[in-house]
C-alpha cells in the first residue's frame, strides 16, 4: 500500500490520535497499526470483536453508501489509550478523509455530526483531593 497515492487525515478523541491513509482504488481492506501491532491487524482483531465499536468506526460509510467501503483501502495508525477513544478518533479521521476524497460528502457527514471533534477531556486532579473533585472523607473526630 505504501507506493500508491492516498488521502491523509487525522482524527483525535480524548488521548487518542488516529492517522488515516485512505487509498481510493482499493478492495475494502482496513489495516490498523499501533504500538502493540506495528505490522498491522484487521479492524475486527484490533477492537477485539466489539461490534458496536466496529460499527462506530464504519459509520461514515453507512451514512454515505455501504458500497463505498468496498472501493477504498484504509490504513490507520493509532496512538493513545482506550478502545472507545481510539474508535472515535478513527471515525473522525475516516470522515475527514472521505471529505477530501469527494467534497460532495461534506454536507451529509456534517449533518450526522461526523466532522466535529469531541472536545471532552479528563479533568485534572486538584491538590488535596482524591480525584478531580472527590474530597477525602470527612470525620468529626
Amino acid at each position: 500500500m505504501a507506493t500508491k497515492k492516498y488521502i491523509y487525515s487525522i482524527g483525535r478523541r480524548k488521548t487518542s490520535t488516529a492517522i488515516v491513509k485512505l487509498y481510493p482504488q482499493g478492495k475494502g481492506n482496513i489495516k490498523v497499526m499501533s504500538e502493540n501491532h506495528p505490522e498491522g491487524v484487521s479492524l475486527n482483531d484490533f477492537l477485539w470483536g466489539h461490534r458496536y465499536l466496529i460499527e462506530d468506526v464504519l459509520f461514515p460509510f453507512a451514512v454515505l453508501a455501504n458500497w463505498l467501503e468496498k472501493r477504498v483501502d484504509i490504513e490507520i495508525k493509532v496512538r493513545g489509550w482506550g478502545l472507545r477513544g481510539q474508535a472515535e478518533a478513527m471515525r473522525l479521521g475516516i470522515a475527514r478523509a472521505l471529505v477530501e476524497l469527494s467534497p460532495d460528502f461534506r454536507l451529509t457527514l456534517k449533518s450526522h455530526g461526523l466532522l466535529k471533534r469531541d472536545p471532552r477531556q479528563k479533568e485534572r486532579k486538584k491538590p488535596w483531593l482524591k480525584k478531580a473533585r472527590r474530597a477525602p472523607q470527612w470525620s468529626k473526630r
